[in-house]
């Protein structure tokens, strides 16, 4: 695959944009031998790269080219999972450039947020721009587990545990929401486990068995939970592994 070609498949601007990175000489290639190559600095330059896990650098910074990109990141509070967001800064605002930029048939530009958390939710937030991806990590068919870490207002009692997990009633909805599995971690701390979700669930589960959510953040999906290390507004690409375990049930 032509550079400017792999460029512009990451977000790094139109294939005339592209190219001239590579012409002004602030594109470099990590060669077989494991050495860094100024792109186009001579004729005997490769021609044809590999698209999936070409490293390079533009402007110094590195990059690994991925045909579809999966990302996690460490949701902070006060901020939207909306690239138009209403009151408090986007999420996106966290990412890098080509991530906002890259292109795809779906016509949106960069990668999307697989669901939303809430303004004020914490924790494991994934985004990509496989379309296929996003709809089997989102739709409500797939019973993808969610895992909740919540803090109450009131002590939790095992009554209150007990009636998450036969199900509750969410307003005027007379369809009983059920958790998959729900823990008392402490006084105040309850570890709740769904696999659906609708608007406000966790805090609307609470209040139907007449407590409150102070806090909320999400620690785990599928089997993937977040890094220690992975700070908030942090992010970073899922490997392999990762993209396995946020995909096993």
């Amino acid at each position: 695959m032509r550079l400017e070609d792999i460029l512009y498949s990451q977000g790094f601007g139109t294939r005339r944009s592209c190219a001239g990175l590579i012409e002004t000489g602030v594109v470099d290639v990590l060669d077989a031998s494991g050495n860094w190559q100024v792109a186009g600095a001579d004729d005997s330059a490769v021609d044809e790269y590999p698209a999936e896990g070409l490293r390079f650098r533009v402007q110094g910074q590195e990059w690994v080219s991925y045909t579809k990109a999966y990302i996690m990141l460490h949701k902070p509070a006060g901020t939207e999972c909306s690239q138009k967001p209403s009151a408090h800064p986007s999420i996106f605002s966290l990412l890098p450039a080509p991530l906002r930029l890259r292109p795809h048939k779906g016509g949106a530009l960069g990668v999307q947020a697989v669901g939303r958390l809430d303004q004020d939710t914490t924790g494991l937030l994934l985004l990509s721009d496989d379309g296929q991806f996003i709809h089997r990590m989102s739709s409500p068919k797939k019973h993808v587990a969610k895992v909740y870490e919540v803090t109450t207002k009131h002590p939790l009692s095992e009554d209150q545990v007990q009636q998450l997990l036969a199900g509750v009633v969410l307003d005027d909805d007379p369809v009983l929401v059920k958790a998959a599995a729900a823990q008392r971690v402490s006084t105040h701390h309850l570890r709740l486990t769904l696999t659906e979700g609708k608007y406000h669930q966790v805090k609307r589960m609470l209040a139907a068995v007449s407590n409150r959510v102070e806090s909320l953040h999400r620690s785990q999906i599928g089997y993937l939970k977040l890094p220690m290390d992975l700070l908030p507004g942090q992010w970073r690409y899922l490997s392999e592994h990762e993209l396995l375990q946020v995909q096993s049930r």
